[in-house]
């Protein structure tokens, strides 16, 4: 799969974790905290797709 696609759907689980986090913290629940590092970890994805991505163009 091209970088550029893993980028993509990184960025995207990357909002909807925020959006969860969002919704459970109005809720009063915890679980947001756990969210709020999917949202982390997607968010580091994103950046190495974009970039590996970037590598390969230019090469």
């Amino acid at each position: 799969m091209p970088p550029r696609r893993l980028a993509l759907y990184a960025t995207t689980v990357c909002l909807l974790a925020v959006a969860a986090a969002v919704v459970s913290f109005v809720k009063g629940n915890w679980l947001g905290v756990a969210w709020i590092m999917v949202a982390g970890v997607s968010s580091n994805m994103t950046v190495y797709y974009v970039k590996k991505a970037k590598a390969q163009r230019a090469a």
